[in-house]
């Protein structure tokens, strides 16, 4: 933690020579082997607008959930829905895990396995005429991936439901504990949680943080992924909503419980979600469009042998002739590939994404081609 007066020290450095005279690359290199596939394509009949997209695999099969709606970004009509896959490649057609409600609507909020029940997050935002935009997270159940149970709150260690919204990032730490962070009431505060419930429904323990100012309900750092280092300190990465178009972090030292004040740190960024986390072998990456101002593309892998200095990024998509345009018009839609989350599954890492806030798809790459370079 920072004396008083001092600026925090950044957990992480990042050493990639981007080059910002060419911001559809940045002159980067695509990753070796990697490959996209679409999980939906709305035709002229299908809700147009898709963002959100979470992807997480169980029982041989690859899940993606994400949010949807007719047009706009969170719209009455908006539900959740998910797909699956086999292979990475092919998908089922989309069915919804929820319904439009009156008074709320319900987004995307993830998911997490402990290998014999598959828990799908659900992030629930009342309908509100005053006051800052706040919610809490609810969770289904299902063991088979078709037939889920009915919504239930997540709770925290006293066994009360959570008044916040999940981050999409929950992973586990080598020894088991999950990790992620809640957006908590009143307002949108991002707060560390931890919790040592296989299942991920229960338990979770509020680590110790000071955020940074806070305006308009919301915290300055939101929307955090997060790796461990070679040392095992975790680093939370946080979207930096005063428009620094760097990231933000914190690092813990004792697996979650309490957390620095977090810093600056010279990585550029586009102010959007993004993610983070770990190869098998202990490699930390963090997926992201390093833009440094509000486009959403390129889509860029970075990565570290250790945690502590990120020196080689690749392209995952590219702008100009790698970016389609966008079809339909929408409210708050923008061009890009919009808000990343990853998983490792079999000898791949899976980067899924919205394309124009529209395409559902993926980005794969062999971690073979990660690893050791």
């Amino acid at each position: 933690m920072a004396l008083r007066g001092q600026e925090p020290e950044a957990p992480f450095t990042v050493t990639v020579p981007y080059n910002f005279t060419k911001p559809e690359t940045l002159g980067l290199p695509f990753a070796e082997g990697a490959e996209t596939f679409t999980i939906f394509f709305p035709g002229p009949d299908d809700n147009k607008y898709n963002h959100g997209v979470v992807l997480f695999p169980f029982r041989g099969m690859l899940y993606a959930q994400w949010q949807s709606s007719a047009a706009d970004e969170d719209a009455g009509d908006t539900q959740v829905f998910y797909s699956r896959s086999p292979d990475g490649k092919t998908w089922s057609a989309p069915v919804p895990m929820t319904e439009p409600r009156e008074q709320e609507i319900k987004t995307s909020g993830g998911w997490w396995s402990d290998g014999d029940t598959l828990v799908a997050y659900l992030c629930v935002w009342p309908h509100q005429t005053s006051g800052a935009k706040e919610g809490y997270t609810e969770c289904i159940r299902s063991t088979d991936g078709l037939h889920w149970t009915a919504p239930e709150p997540v709770k925290d260690k006293d066994g009360r439901p959570m008044h916040g919204i999940i981050e999409q990032d929950v992973h586990a730490l080598p020894g088991g504990r999950l990790i992620t962070a809640f957006h908590m009431q009143p307002g949108l505060i991002a707060t560390p949680y931890y919790t040592d419930d296989p299942g991920g429904t229960s338990g979770w323990t509020a680590g110790t943080m000071h955020n940074m100012p806070v305006e308009k309900g919301i915290s300055r750092g939101i929307e955090p992924g997060w790796f461990y280092r070679k040392d095992s300190a975790v680093v939370m990465v946080f979207r930096d909503q005063q428009g620094s178009f760097k990231k933000l972090a914190s690092v813990s030292h004792d697996a979650g419980a309490t957390w620095s004040d977090p810093a600056l740190v010279d990585a550029p960024d586009s102010r959007a979600k993004q993610s983070a986390g770990n190869l098998p072998d202990g490699t930390a990456y963090m997926v992201n469009n390093p833009s440094g101002n509000k486009d959403r593309f390129p889509l860029v892998i970075t990565i570290s042998k250790d945690g502590f200095t990120f020196d080689k990024a690749y392209l995952l998509r590219s702008g100009g002739a790698g970016l389609p345009p966008m079809r339909y018009k929408g409210k708050y839609k923008r061009t890009g590939f919009s808000y990343p989350k990853s998983v490792v599954w079999g000898d791949h890492l899976y980067v899924s994404y919205a394309t124009n806030k529209e395409d559902v798809e993926l980005t794969r790459i062999p971690i073979e081609s990660l690893s050791d370079r």
